[in-house]
């Protein structure tokens, strides 16, 4: 019901304001020493994948704390993990505003915006200073202007960075919203990306004396053939994990809507059944070898429970949790059957 009243409020703001007016307010209220007291009470539903324990498979996907600067009011929520960025090497504003769209007819969201943050060194000093103790996952990418010969360098740089402080590390090849990205999910560029993050991983656990899982975040918007061309990728290169999936480009029952032809990916109840279609496609290629977040769409503990049965082991919410609010996180905990 609170939820529902702030929702009403913040729903009737800019969609980019009320995003940062809700994390302040979450920050301010959970972050506190006051937050302890009143934190949701979330069922544990505990589960062991990439070698870490989760206190519960609901984690918050990355992009709505980009820079690690709302840890603690976040934490207080109830996830079972926490993935925070896109961070990049240098800082970038992102794409010019307005650039993020909710489309609530549809329960959707469409964002360009951009990989907007304040660069992995500031991300680095938040997370040093962080009071959040669950399992932490820190999402990397590239520079816009850095071209994709030159990729590499990036997610490497931003790898040694964050290494010491997370653990997992989520390569993100897949937003719609960085000219040419996509082109790394696939051939020559994704083997030699591959390679070279494991390469780097192997130096920085012997370096830190801790592993720490590597998974790739793919779009679903990829042919079958290219999805197990992926998969084959990740199991001959020794990835840690998959998350299946970013936003779509696709605007199948929206374009009809309000905001509805805006450009970027689209997220939220549309793209529901495509990122379980994939989930379900990599399972079959994977076959449990490596494990698979689910990502995409997910409003209801049967939502989530739908990508668990397509073959993922945790799952992420963030379309869902901007319209749902808290309780998704405690349904999903509580409802989840992890068991085949």
């Amino acid at each position: 019901m609170l939820y529902s009243l702030a929702r009403h409020v913040l729903f009737r703001m800019d969609a980019e304001k009320a995003h940062h007016t809700a994390l302040k307010l979450l920050q301010k209220t959970y972050g506190s020493p006051l937050g302890a007291l009143i934190k949701p009470r979330v069922a544990d539903n505990p589960v062991s994948v990439m070698g870490l324990e989760f206190s519960n498979p609901v984690g918050l996907s990355a992009g709505l704390d980009k820079d690690g600067d709302y840890l603690a009011g976040l934490g207080a929520l109830g996830f079972g993990f926490i993935e925070i960025g896109t961070v990049t090497p240098r800082p970038q504003p992102g794409n010019p505003q307005p650039r993020l769209f909710r489309l609530p007819e549809a329960g959707g969201i469409i964002n360009r915006m951009g990989f907007n943050n304040l660069g992995v060194d500031h991300l680095v000093e938040q997370v040093r200073q962080r009071r959040y103790e669950g399992v932490l996952g820190i999402n990397i990418g590239k520079n816009k202007d850095t071209p994709n010969e030159q990729a590499n360098d990036d997610y490497l740089h931003c790898l040694e960075k964050v290494y010491p402080y997370a653990d997992y590390v989520t390569v993100n090849i897949s937003s719609p919203n960085t000219p040419g990205l996509r082109e790394l999910q696939h051939g020559a560029m994704l083997d030699e990306l591959f390679a070279a993050l494991k390469q780097s991983q192997e130096g920085l656990c012997r370096l830190h004396g801790k592993y720490v899982p590597i998974a790739v975040k793919i779009a679903p918007d990829m042919e079958d053939t290219q999805i197990d061309e992926f998969a084959q990728a990740v199991l001959h290169h020794g990835i840690d994990g998959v998350i299946a999936t970013n936003t779509t480009m696709s605007r199948d029952g929206v374009t009809q809507l309000p905001h509805g032809k805006e450009t970027g990916g689209l997220s939220g109840r549309p793209l529901t059944s495509k990122s379980t279609l994939v989930i379900s496609r990599l399972g079959t290629t994977l076959a449990g070898k490596t494990p698979i977040i689910g990502v995409g769409g997910i409003f209801s503990a049967a939502d989530a429970q739908a990508k668990i049965d397509a073959g993922a082991s945790l799952v992420q919410i963030y379309t869902g949790f901007i319209y749902q609010g808290p309780k998704l996180i405690r349904d999903i905990a509580s409802q989840l059957n992890l068991q085949d």
